[in-house]
């Protein structure tokens, strides 16, 4: 295992550094948005350019990866993500920024998949969920980090824009200088969505769960906050409490869900998301001094539901499949990405602040609930496979024989006594 994590140490580190500039810049540009005077549905809707480009990314950046290899695909895609952070603070409006989203989307989409399809390589299912829930750590520690440079300049100026820049920039080092190959990429047969809901149709759900609830809470998170708090330093300690409390249980559920299994850990996980989410809304309105202990624990839980989604997935494919299926995941990931801040923002601005949490409670559930049918309609209905046992197909084994030797000679001895046994219904 430690020969595993010092082989992806580089790739780990570059991503880190990714994650650190881009919670520093979704943050930044939901409250600079908000200082612009944009309404919350707006935002919603620059949020969402993202993902519509990490769904097109899902579709189209596996071909830059295969034709240019892991680690050159990485640098090109970590450079336009620069590039499109200092050009947000040139144009500011809302076209000009959802066309960018749509862009640094599509090169999110490029990054992931390079990432986690190297892990995947790397990883066999003895690790897979050890080895992705410490990616995650590195996700959510990084990004939860990012939040607390909100504090080092003003968000209404383009310094931190330029600061968001730098580290993309920066990210791109450690995957350059080193010294562990990439993966090499086999060709296999080409990989539908169908396909891939056939394989792990919880998995699939649970993915597309994962984005709604993640990319509202990423999005909208800040915007609430400043609702809730009113200032922006308030707003990063918040944000960074929820991102940063992902990393606190990804190792420990990662590991338990190679024990126990993928299915239990996501029917558990989503039941204590529910009631996070139930928790938070009733903090808010009743009891504000326990929302800081709510949303630790909430995000504690949201932030290992992808990963355990994606190790499930993971376990059923080959190594020639780990390409076309890290995209087929964006994919679906893009699309609940897409659907969660567009209909939060709106919900937002009809019910108000609350509707984040309450459109995490109602999604969910759902997906506990899915969880519990399929764990109760396995156990029913689909009859374990047996263990093969090898037989020589022209030989009798031993035991075998003696036992069936034994009850014939007993079956003689009755007879010869005269027993009735013959004329008896019940012996044929």
């Amino acid at each position: 295992m430690l020969a595993v994590y010092r082989s992806l140490f580089s790739l780990l580190l570059s991503f880190g550094l990714l994650l650190l500039a881009n919670g520093l810049f979704n943050s930044l540009l939901g409250l600079r948005a908000n200082l612009e005077g944009m309404s919350t549905t707006y935002v919603g809707f620059i949020m969402s350019g993202h993902f519509i480009g990490m769904l097109i990314g899902g579709l189209y950046a596996g071909r830059v990866v295969a034709g240019v290899g892991h680690i050159r695909a990485f640098a090109a895609f970590a450079s336009i993500l620069s590039v499109t952070a200092l050009l947000h603070a040139i144009f500011i409006d809302l076209l000009p920024w959802m066309g960018l989203r749509i862009i640094s989307g599509f090169a999110t989409a490029g990054m992931l998949m390079v990432t986690e399809s190297w892990l995947n390589e790397r990883a066999g299912s003895q690790y897979r969920g050890s080895v992705l829930a410490t990616y995650m750590m590195v996700n959510y520690l990084g990004a939860g980090s990012g939040q607390l440079l909100l504090k080092v300049g003003d968000i209404g100026e383009f310094h931190l824009f330029s600061l968001a820049s730098i580290i993309f920039s920066l990210a791109l080092l450690p995957v350059l200088l080193t010294r562990h190959s990439a993966p090499i990429l086999e060709r296999g047969e080409r990989m539908s969505l169908v396909s891939v809901i056939r394989l792990g149709p919880l998995a699939v759900i649970g993915i597309f769960t994962a984005g709604m609830i993640n990319s509202s809470i990423n999005a909208l998170a800040p915007v609430y906050a400043m609702n809730m708090f009113g200032n922006a330093d308030q707003v990063a300690n918040f944000t960074a409490l929820l991102l940063v409390s992902g990393f606190i249980l990804q190792w420990p559920i990662g590991r338990l869900s190679d024990k126990l299994g993928r299915g239990v850990m996501i029917m558990v996980v989503a039941s204590i998301i529910a009631t996070g989410s139930l928790g938070m809304v009733y903090s808010a309105n009743y009891a504000p001094h326990y929302l800081w202990i709510m949303a630790f624990g909430y995000g504690a839980f949201l932030y290992t539901l992808y990963s355990l989604c994606s190790a499930l997935i993971n376990d059923v494919i080959g190594p020639e499949q780990r390409v076309r299926v890290a995209g087929a995941v964006l994919i679906i990931y893009g699309v609940g990405a897409i659907i969660g801040p567009t209909l939060v923002g709106v919900l937002t601005d009809l019910l108000g602040n609350q509707a984040l949490f309450l459109f995490s409670f109602f999604a969910s559930a759902a997906l506990a609930a899915l969880a519990i049918y399929r764990r109760i309609y396995q156990a029913i209905f689909v009859q374990p496979a047996q263990p093969f046992v090898p037989v020589p197909s022209q030989q009798v084994p031993s035991d075998e024989l003696y036992l069936a030797t034994v009850a014939e000679a007993d079956d003689n001895i009755d007879y010869e006594e005269g027993s009735d046994l013959r004329s008896d219904p019940t012996r044929s």
